[in-house]
């Protein structure tokens, strides 16, 4: 049986995902965690340690959220987690929740990954061994090769969403993975909205909220 938070956590703290989208894109987890990405990869990583994968996106996604109920434009702040008792994190005592969560948020981080769709086997080989590299129990890297190896599926994706925060937690996961959207992630991002139910303007702030929090 997978740690879905511990996995969770690595996903968004180590920059995995983001270095499955730079593979795809040619590029490398070494090329992500250096250069012009390395700074807001690292504060992500800090922010993933400190609160945990599906508070960071879950906080990320309560703010956007609250920000278009109110029609208040986006300010750089720290990351913080929701609220507790809010619909944006499971409660304490139902780990099943945070569970189903954490390993729903995986695969749409590891879905906006794999939307560029260039690869090549070199950098599929890549890839495979940035997975197989993690200190991560062998269950944990087969859900990631099983998820990686599967086809982009944005409607099996949407059709586990259980509530309109998820389906806002989500979208966020994967906006986190693209910065900016290539014109295929573009596509992606869209489609996933649609399939999601999400309002364009909620899926706009949760882009903004994402993009003003890496220099926050």
């Amino acid at each position: 049986m997978i740690d879905a938070k511990r996995l969770l956590d690595e996903l968004v703290g180590s920059g995995l995902a983001g270095g499955l989208a730079g593979g795809l894109a040619g590029g490398s987890l070494a090329g992500l965690l250096s250069g012009k990405n390395g700074k807001k990869a690292r504060k992500f990583a800090g922010s993933a340690v400190k609160l945990g994968g599906v508070a960071l996106v879950g906080g990320l996604a309560y703010k956007a959220w609250q920000s278009y109920q109110q029609g208040q434009a986006i300010a750089p702040t720290a990351i913080e987690p929701p609220p507790s008792g809010s619909a944006f994190l499971p409660a304490p005592g139902d780990p099943q929740g945070n569970t189903a969560l954490s390993v729903l948020l995986a695969r749409a981080m590891i879905a906006a990954a794999k939307a560029d769709g260039q690869i090549d086997v070199q950098e599929s080989q890549t890839i495979l061994n940035q997975i197989n590299g993690l200190a991560l129990p062998a269950e944990d890297k087969a859900f990631l090769f099983e998820e990686y190896g599967r086809p982009l599926d944005i409607a099996g994706l949407a059709a586990t969403v259980r509530t309109p925060e998820q389906a806002a937690e989500v979208y966020t996961a994967s906006a986190l993975m693209v910065d900016p959207p290539s014109p295929p992630e573009r596509i992606y991002l869209d489609a996933l909205a649609s399939a999601l139910g999400l309002d364009g303007a909620l899926a706009g702030q949760i882009e903004a909220t994402v993009a003003v929090s890496r220099t926050g």
